[in-house]
């Protein structure tokens, strides 16, 4: 079975992604990796999945869209740049001439049609222009690599991680479907396709193990694997597997000149094909065609779960080649994940960092897409009530009450939704349900802002569930980022009631004698461990301004946006004496928060609130007493790069990037993470890619480390 990291899951995955601070795109992509990465092994390797292919898909959907809005935080092991998972011990290994790389997904007709845009866009064709692509049915089954040699069956390799593969040779010429000899085929020939196993086959193999007392297999995905990839070859033998073809990899000829001619090809040399691949002549056929299948779905005899879209042209698919992971040419357009209905019997509010309510859905638990589903996402107090974020019906008004029937869906997100209620079976006796105006956790004033959708707590600091969170928060990396002190370490320690504010932290030696004895008694704790952390914590008492601003955790204010506060004020000092003095909406001091490059009246209006409620500055108050929080080094106004925009990429190897950002922020640059018509300098180390290929394209100026270092010299 693969094994996930131990990292904690993170909280925002329901957020959208521009909603993010780059702490929390880091933790979601070190938890998506983590989940990815032993999914690929549970799947791929060890023929055991953990999760359905529905929650596979939108993990990785969630990845590439993190990846994307926050590109400088991609990982070295990031999942995007990986295929299937190294093979298991006991297996020759094979490394495939031709990668066998993955497929990008579709969930929607209009990503369907987004698709061949882009197809067309690359290609220079206009919507009018005639392009044709093959369709097909996506097999849920293992991916295999047969390699012939002069007409004999040589070789046979599973995907692997796309670029090595297992040896399963001895147990493929076991299957009834893979010819052994062929005639007229070229001299090298490639074969690939999908093994499988049909639902009567299925069900009689279950049966005959279940008889002999001996281990059943989940679904037909399963059983086919873990038959292929037995150490015994008699073993697969025993099994009812089949095979269908459906691409090549190394030739020493051409099979033909488009994709569907290919295949018929390879019909013509005695291997199975999918006699439901079709030509279409567009998007609208493609699409066509997909809801033909679906309605199929369930009389095929053997698992899909999508269909398969290719440029027929093979001129074309060379034209168009790869990504890194997947070719531009093909798109697989997955089914939607199942539906389920079930019994709502509690929604609970949970309290994030922010003070947000947000309602989820306890549920009876009840399988979706092969997955157990005892909780569901409602969004809001609106998604409740059956209105939408324009104010008007969805689910046709009907509202959702504790002890209805509702519909379960898993499609679009990681988190379980509601989708539907049915009136019909909503028992005589249920209410409305009310939202709380108070939070759950604390008592206080639970309000919603006008164009606000979430309803907040107002109780800062003094809220429990807040505190943690916000604790977590203040500790994280690009806080204060205190060796030793985690969120798990926070949790133990605010339950103990040791921490419950952030002065609390700083004042942890002091209030325990010297701290050590109470520590190190507890349970993964010892007398050094214990001293380093009240070491780690005196080392951090000195604080950059922009650093304490952002730790403070206040809604709207990201890294970028407290940076930008503290370069305007320079000293906390002056900044809490302008937010004290503040009023919302008018005044010398609004118009001055206003006027920052960057702060606008939504975040303006947070920073006052956050440092004008009685308790929350009483909390913040205790800390900054405690600190040395150190004032903006003055920037050097007439410096060579004063007022322009700077971004560097690739490897600096006489300072790090944190050390080039605030050299150039105190030369008065602004330091951006992409290149764009605004940057004016791109600093470029070695392995830069993308970013150096753009900044040619719009003639920016661009110099390696040597320059920059002669550049800012003399300043």
């Amino acid at each position: 079975m693969g094994h996930k990291q131990d990292i904690q899951h993170p909280d925002t995955l329901s957020q959208p992604v521009d909603t993010l601070s780059p702490t929390d795109a880091a933790r979601e992509l070190a938890w998506l990796t983590a989940q990815i990465t032993a999914a690929d092994i549970a799947y791929h390797r060890d023929d055991a999945p953990e999760m359905s292919d529905a929650d596979y898909d939108r993990l990785k959907a969630r990845n590439q869209a993190v990846e994307a809005a926050f590109p400088a935080l991609k990982r070295a092991d990031s999942p995007s740049e990986s295929i299937g998972a190294p093979t298991a011990e006991g297996f020759g290994k094979v490394r495939h001439d031709v990668p066998m790389l993955s497929l990008g997904n579709a969930f929607s007709d209009e990503e369907v049609a987004e698709f061949d845009l882009r197809i067309r866009k690359f290609l220079g064709r206009g919507a009018d222009d005639r392009l044709i692509y093959t369709a097909e049915p996506k097999i849920d089954g293992l991916s295999l690599s047969l390699r012939y040699e002069n007409g004999a069956l040589v070789r046979a390799a599973t995907r692997g991680d796309g670029t090595v593969g297992e040896d399963v040779t001895a147990n493929a010429r076991t299957v009834k479907d893979i010819p052994e000899m062929l005639q007229g085929a070229p001299a090298v020939l490639e074969v690939r396709g999908e093994v499988y196993m049909s639902h009567v086959d299925f069900a009689a193999l279950n049966a005959r193990q279940a008889e002999a007392g001996a281990k059943t297999f989940a679904n037909p995905r399963n059983a086919a694997a873990g038959s292929l990839r037995q150490l015994d070859a008699k073993i697969t033998k025993s099994r009812p597997l089949r095979f269908f073809a459906y691409a090549w990899g190394a030739l020493s000829e051409p099979l033909n000149d488009t994709q569907a001619g290919a295949i018929a090809q390879l019909a013509a040399l005695g291997f199975a094909t999918n006699d439901l691949m079709v030509t279409c002549d567009g998007p609208s056929a493609m699409i066509t065609h997909y809801h033909q299948i679906e309605e199929q779905r369930a009389t095929l005899g053997y698992d899909i779960d999508g269909v398969v879209y290719k440029v027929n042209e093979l001129d074309l698919q060379r034209r168009l080649g790869f990504r890194s992971t997947t070719p531009r040419w093909a798109i697989a357009h997955k089914f939607p994940a199942e539906l389920a209905w079930t019994q709502l019997e509690a929604i609970d509010i949970q309290v994030g960092r922010t003070g947000a309510l947000s309602p989820v859905a306890r549920l009876k638990p009840v399988t979706v897409g092969g997955v157990v589903v005892s909780n569901a996402t409602l969004h809001n107090e609106d998604y409740i009530a059956g209105r939408g974020g324009d104010g008007q019906p969805i689910r046709d008004g009907r509202d959702i009450r504790v002890g209805d029937w509702v519909q379960v869906y898993r499609a679009g997100d990681v988190i379980p939704k509601i989708k539907d209620v049915d009136l019909s079976r909503r028992p005589a006796d249920v209410l409305p349900f009310a939202f709380p105006a108070k939070c759950p956790r604390c008592g206080s004033d639970a309000i919603r802002e006008d164009g606000d959708a979430v309803r907040r707590c107002t109780g800062g600091m003094i809220c429990p569930a807040q505190a943690v969170e916000k604790l977590k928060h203040f500790v994280s990396r690009s806080a204060f980022d205190i060796e030793g002190l985690g969120a798990r370490q926070i949790e133990q320690f605010y339950d103990d009631g040791w921490i419950k504010t952030p002065a609390d932290i700083f004042t942890l030696r002091d209030r325990f004698g010297r701290g050590i004895k109470q520590l190190k008694n507890r349970e993964g704790w010892g007398e050094k461990s214990a001293q380093n952390l009240f070491d780690a914590i005196d080392e951090k008492r000195k604080i950059p301004l922009r650093r304490l601003i952002f730790a403070l955790g206040i809604r709207h204010v990201g890294e970028a946006a407290a940076a930008t506060l503290a370069n305007h004020f320079t000293s906390w000092s002056a900044f809490e004496a302008a937010m004290t003095q503040a009023q919302v909406g008018n005044g010398p001091e609004w118009d001055e928060l206003i006027s920052i490059d960057g702060v606008g009246a939504v975040m303006a209006t947070s920073v006052i609130t956050a440092m004008q409620q009685v308790a929350e500055r009483a909390s913040i108050d205790r800390l900054v007493a405690q600190l040395d929080v150190e004032d903006v080094a003055a920037v050097v106004a007439d410096s060579p790069v004063a007022g322009k925009t700077v971004v560097f990429t690739g490897t600096l190897e006489k300072m790090t990037r944190a050390e080039a950002k605030s050299r150039a922020e105190a030369l008065g640059a602004k330091v951006s993470g992409s290149v764009s018509a605004k940057t004016d300098l791109l600093v470029a180390g070695p392995g830069a890619g993308s970013k150096a290929k753009k900044a040619a394209e719009l003639g920016i100026e661009t110099i390696d480390e040597d320059g920059w270092l002669a550049l800012i010299a003399d300043t």
